[in-house]
């Protein structure tokens, strides 16, 4: 749905691919417009340090790949496997949450609000059976409203970690929910932080 962002042009010489990197995407909006669901200093700490972390990570990882590759090493090419799994699905995830959100908030265009409506009733059951899958993730992961091509039809369904709901169930992602994603919000105590979080949620739609 949303493609890691590399920069690419119609001229690129083999020298010229192997040096292009994964880019830290800009947000479509400032850090404070979010306010007061989300605080600034708390979108530029998951935009600007854990999300440009996850980018860096896997440009090392991708770096070591292709050196495992030239050496034909094929031990260090598994060993690689889940820091470009982690990292890349880091990169994926983040890049389609941040498209998903908005200050100035917006409805589902009609073919999807009927097909929601088809698979799930009504949008309030979609949103109930999407937050109550979130809620139940144990440690950290995701929540997603996917669709798939299979069957044609929507389903909701959690990753952990960041495992990329592409790359592991097939589905393509159209709405994710971080369960940790307020898990450093002002050292709140618990039942501070449960409201904070259900506001995060009901806000998100």
């Amino acid at each position: 749905m949303y493609a890691i962002r590399r920069i690419v042009t119609s001229n690129v010489t083999k020298d010229q691919f192997s040096r292009l990197k994964y880019t830290l995407p800009e947000l479509p909006y400032d850090y404070k417009a979010l306010e007061p669901i989300i605080c600034a200093e708390i979108m530029e700490l998951h935009h600007c340090k854990h999300h440009a972390a996850y980018v860096n990570n896997l440009n090392v990882a991708e770096e070591k790949m292709k050196e495992a590759i030239a050496k034909c090493d094929v031990n260090a090419q598994i060993a690689l496997g889940p820091a470009i799994k982690f990292n890349g699905g880091g990169h994926l995830n983040h890049s389609i949450f941040w498209a998903n959100l908005s200050p100035c908030g917006g409805k589902p265009d009609s073919a999807l609000v009927k097909q929601i409506e088809k698979d799930f009733c009504s949008m309030e059951e979609m949103k109930k059976r999407l937050s109550e899958s979130t809620v139940a993730i144990q440690g950290s992961g995701w929540g997603w409203l996917g669709y798939d091509k299979t069957s044609k039809c929507l389903r909701i369904t959690t990753c952990s970690n960041q495992d990329p709901l592409q790359a592991t169930t097939g589905l393509i992602p159209l709405f994710g929910q971080r369960e940790r994603q307020l898990n450093i919000l002002l050292h709140c105590r618990a039942t501070e932080h449960y409201c904070l979080i259900v506001k995060y949620r009901d806000s998100f739609y």
